[in-house]
Order: C-alpha cells, then structure tokens, then sequence
C-alpha cells in the first residue's frame, strides 16, 4: 500500500468535495435531500466510471469526516435535551438490541443452517453497528476473513435498502420527529446511513437518530466481550483484551459527548453554533458521497441467500417491533 501524503489524498478529496457541492446544487434542483443525493453520486460513479486507484486514498477519508460531523454535532445538543426522554429511549434501545441479536442467532443456528461463528457475526452487525461490530467480533473470535467479508457486505446490502426504506415508511406513516430518530437510530444497522435519514427527515429526527444510534455504538465492548468470552471456551486462543476493546471502539463517541457537554454549559454563543451547523453540514456531504463510492452493486448481487434472507427476516421484527414499541412510549 502507498504511503498516505496530502498529495496521495487530494485528487480523491477533490472528487469528495466536488460531489458535496454538485449534490447540494441537485438537492435544490430535484427537491430530494442533499445528504442521499450525495450518496447517489458515489454509487453512480463507484458503479459506472469505476473509482481509480489514485483517488482510493482521499475516497476512503469518508470515515474521517462523518467522525468530525458527528463530534460537532455535539454542539447543538444538550444534556436537558437528552435527559427528557432518556430513560425511555434507553429501554427501546436495549430491547430492540436484545431482540435483534436474538433473533439472528436463532434463525442462523436453527432455520438456515449457518456455522455458529458466522451467526454471531451477522447478529452483531445487525445488533450493534453494522460492518464496525461485525469486524470488532470477528478479530475477537478468529473467525475466517472470508466470513467476515461476507456479512460485512451483507451489513451494507441492508443499509442500501434502509436508506430507500426507512424514509419512505417515516413519510408514509407522518412520525413524529423524536419517533422516526429514534426508530432509525435503534433498528438499522450502521452508523451513517442512520445519521443520513434521519437528517433527511428532519434536523430534530437527524439528531435524535444520532443521539440513539451512538449510544447503540458504545454496546460494542460489551458485545465483543459476551462474544469472545463464549468462544474463548472452544478455543484455547480465543481472548479479549482491554486494548483490544480499545482499538475497536469508535473513539468519535468520546468527542461527541465532550462536545454535548460543552454545549450543556454555554461554552458556544449563537453564532458560533450556526457556523459549527454549517461545517457538519459540509463534512456530512463529504462523508456521504464518500460513503456511495464504497457501495458495489455487483458485489451484492454475489451475496447467496441464505445469510442475506436472515438478516432481512431479523431486520424486519426488530424494526416492527421498535417502532412500535416507541410509539407507544414516545
């Protein structure tokens, strides 16, 4: 692999930020939001003029700024905010992750017939944080490259349908802001394409989807641990370090609740909020065309059935079952 440098980055972070303004311009052209017609963009070009490989380095820094989007997005946050509904988001959360990985453990040991590893793989992915949980278990219980690769595209297989799916209900059904943020942020699977909905929705739906959805990110250690601790008694190897819970955990959380605290004690004046605004509305689109790059239509047309129809299956009772349960509560 080369060496990263500013000028092994640029032509790619060019590409990022030409696709940031183009969607923006098209937003207020065709009246869809701008956050999914910047992931548009990167699907259309990934799947039509392809990616070269000179712009991989500065395509692949979506990661970066979706992380610095949602740490400033701290700052239009407050603990009060949070505090009005949390206790009862904490329980949807908590159930819906229960029911989730459940789900997907039963269907995958028992109905499809898949290795248990392989199981435990899908289940965090669709439980937890998408591709972030599935490789977070997979390193902890050693599980074969290849089945990690698979459900990881099995994870975006399902944010591709969510992205279309998610809002379309939301619109359909006239949810409230609080109930569609808190929907998404509980039962879909990865991190961005929760934050890109919700916003979509709504900016209250944007934050409220965030808000859940990283306090869903931080089950991660506990589920990496619960994961290797079980088969560390298959294999002898099989073991889970503090480090290494570390090293998988999305550090951005930590920044993101710095900031929410911040602002919880008037750290920002008006103006400096409405500027920081501004930039995560930029850093969003950065990270969302980026983010359309990585999907390839045709690798998930190669995905085989059965794992795919798991998830599908537990992505559907959990999403059913979360929302109803937060209209009720809610």
């Amino acid at each position: 692999m080369s060496r990263v440098t500013a000028r092994t980055v640029a032509p790619g972070l060019a590409i990022l930020a030409g696709g940031a303004v183009l969607a923006r311009a098209l937003s207020e052209l065709v009246g869809v939001h701008e956050l999914l017609v910047a992931i548009g963009l990167g699907v259309v070009l990934a799947n039509t003029l392809g990616v070269p490989e000179r712009l991989e380095q500065g395509l692949n820094t979506h990661s970066i700024w979706l992380a610095a989007g949602i740490v400033l997005l701290g700052a239009s946050i407050t603990l009060e905010a949070i505090l009005e509904t949390g206790a009862a988001v904490l329980v949807i959360l908590l159930a819906t992750v229960l029911v989730t990985l459940t789900t997907v453990e039963l269907l995958a040991r028992n109905v499809a017939g898949i290795t248990d590893r392989f199981g435990s793989l899908l289940a965090a992915g669709a439980s937890i944080c998408g591709v972030s949980a599935v490789v977070a278990v997979g390193t902890s219980v050693r599980a074969n490259e290849s089945q990690i690769a698979y459900a990881a595209g099995i994870v975006l297989l399902m944010d591709a349908i969510t992205l279309v799916v998610y809002p379309l209900v939301g619109s359909y059904l006239e949810l409230p802001d609080v109930v569609f943020g808190v929907w998404a942020g509980v039962s879909m699977l990865s991190t961005s394409p929760v934050v890109a909905v919700g916003f979509a929705y709504s900016e209250v739906a944007g934050q409220w989807a965030t808000i859940t959805k990283l306090a869903r990110n931080v089950l991660i250690g506990a589920v990496v641990l619960g994961y290797a601790s079980y088969y560390a008694r298959s294999d002898a190897d099989g073991s889970v370090t503090i480090r290494t819970l570390w090293e998988t955990f999305p550090k951005f959380v930590v920044g993101f609740l710095v900031v929410v605290g911040l602002a919880s004690f008037g750290a920002f004046s008006s103006s400096q909020q409405a500027f920081i605004s501004s930039a995560v509305d930029w850093l969003f689109l950065l990270a969302f065309v980026g983010l359309g790059t990585a999907i390839r239509t045709a690798d998930l047309r190669r995905l085989g059935p059965g794992p795919v129809l798991v998830v599908v299956a537990a992505l559907t009772v959990a999403s059913v079952f979360s929302l109803g349960v937060t209209l009720a509560v809610l």
